[in-house]
């Protein structure tokens, strides 16, 4: 087994340059960005004996440029994961909690699923639903022969997406994808 290479001591031109190599790959949220460099920090002040608190200054520091010269923009990145995620399926109280987690705040996430509602989420949760059973091939996209048998298991699939009761019974009583599609496109302009 090889040995791993031990990382470099972290300085201020290093933190960058990760932060940048970071945000090259990954879209972030500033609160994901700064727990993604305060753990560089952490890992070179146990393994170098660097000052963490020196470390996590250059981090706020450079965490609040990139913010200031736009290179973060917590507003656009919540609004693009709030517009992906409806995409794939999600509602909007799963939504809430990857945002959170992701470090964005609880009034901006509030802000953007409330604006999202009639911009990035068309339909809402309902429409999420749908989108996610069409993806997993719940209620109304199985055989017909099957639907009841998988009923249950089909709303616990919507449950643990995050989708409340009468959503779920939207979905799963719709008779065809037709007429799920046609729930949803009077939700959505009704």
């Amino acid at each position: 087994m090889a040995d791993r290479k031990l990382p470099k001591p972290v300085s201020p031109a290093s933190l960058e340059a990760s932060a940048l190599f970071y945000l090259k790959r990954f879209a972030s949220s500033s609160g994901n960005l700064r727990r993604v460099l305060l753990r560089r920090v952490r890992r070179s002040a146990e393994l170098h004996g660097t000052d963490a608190e020196e470390g996590a200054r250059q981090v706020e520091a450079l965490v609040q440029r990139f913010l200031g010269n736009g290179l973060l923009d917590d507003r656009a990145y919540a609004e693009a994961r709030v517009a992906s995620l409806h995409r794939r399926g999600g509602s909007a109280k799963v939504i809430a909690a990857k945002l959170a987690a992701k470090g964005v705040g609880r009034d901006l996430i509030g802000a953007v699923l409330g604006e999202a509602a009639d911009e990035a989420r068309p339909g809402g949760d309902l429409a999420a639903a749908a989108a996610l059973a069409r993806r997993r091939r719940l209620g109304p996209y199985r055989l017909p022969e099957t639907r009841e048998a998988y009923r249950i298991k089909d709303f616990g699939a919507l449950a643990r997406a995050g989708f409340g009761r009468s959503i779920a019974e939207t979905v799963l009583g719709a008779a065809d994808p037709a007429a799920l599609d046609a729930l949803v496109a009077e939700r959505d302009h009704g």
